[in-house]
């Protein structure tokens, strides 16, 4: 493994020692790769995943670049909850930096109503 990869590791590790989710309170878990980004909602109690979006789903409009897509991805994921009456999240970030596609679904994700 690289050393990127172990740091990234470590970073998550240290996140989600402090963080979980709850049914009333999920966490909403970011994974992003090169070309996409994955969000989801997990109850950790119970191991389940409650609700998932990602890029793919909104791959029917047009052009748009990674980073309006990820906040487009927040907003689809937040819409989800509220309908199912969820309006507090816990933010994992995966061990990546809160910076570009990452804070922007963040700002997707407030603004579509989820508080954190």
């Amino acid at each position: 493994m690289s050393v990127k990869k172990i740091k990234k590791e470590r970073r998550h590790y240290k996140i989600r020692v402090k963080i979980s989710g709850t049914e009333k309170r999920p966490r909403l878990c970011v994974f992003r790769s090169i070309n996409h980004i994955y969000a989801q909602l997990i109850n950790d109690e119970n191991g389940k995943v409650l609700f998932s979006a990602s890029d793919k789903d909104i791959s029917g409009k047009k052009k748009i670049t990674k980073t309006e897509s990820a906040k487009e991805v927040g907003k689809v994921l937040a819409k989800k909850a509220i309908d199912s009456k969820i309006t507090e999240v816990v933010f994992d970030r995966g061990g990546l930096i809160f910076f570009g596609r990452i804070k922007s679904l963040a700002e997707g994700a407030r603004g579509g109503g989820l508080k954190f």
